[in-house]
């Protein structure tokens, strides 16, 4: 798939009760009660990279996340990134990072730094359009 800057994914969840108790289960860190563990809200974004853009085959390098309020379970979350740069010749792509809760409350904002080998290909299929 051809990746261009201003290419956007999104991705809708909501997290229950069993999904924090799951992670706990897991061994992650304790919440406060009815709060959605920041590190759910961060494997948004990599089943973003990984599965949707730039997708498959997709090395997760840097994230860097900042949360400005706290998610609550049952809360309908939506990540998205979109691509703001591209460097074929490191074959790297630049993402800017956002989750948002209901009523769009921004719930974190950042950005994201991932190797894709086949960058450079997708960008020349691209120019050849």
């Amino acid at each position: 798939m051809p990746v261009r800057e201003g290419d956007r994914a999104a991705l809708t969840r909501a997290f229950q009760a069993a999904d924090v108790a799951d992670y706990l289960d897991l061994g992650g860190a304790p919440v406060a009660a009815g709060q959605v563990p920041e590190p759910l809200i961060g494997a948004l974004f990599s089943t973003l990279l990984g599965m949707r853009l730039p997708g498959m085959g997709t090395n997760y390098l840097k994230q860097e996340t900042v949360l400005h309020a706290p998610a609550r379970v049952g809360e309908v979350l939506t990540a998205t990134v979109t691509v703001t740069r591209l460097r074929p010749d490191k074959h790297l792509v630049d993402l800017d990072t956002r989750c948002t809760g209901e009523g769009d409350r921004v719930i974190a904002e950042g950005r994201a730094l991932v190797f894709v080998r086949d960058v450079g290909a997708a960008i020349r299929a691209v120019q050849k359009d």
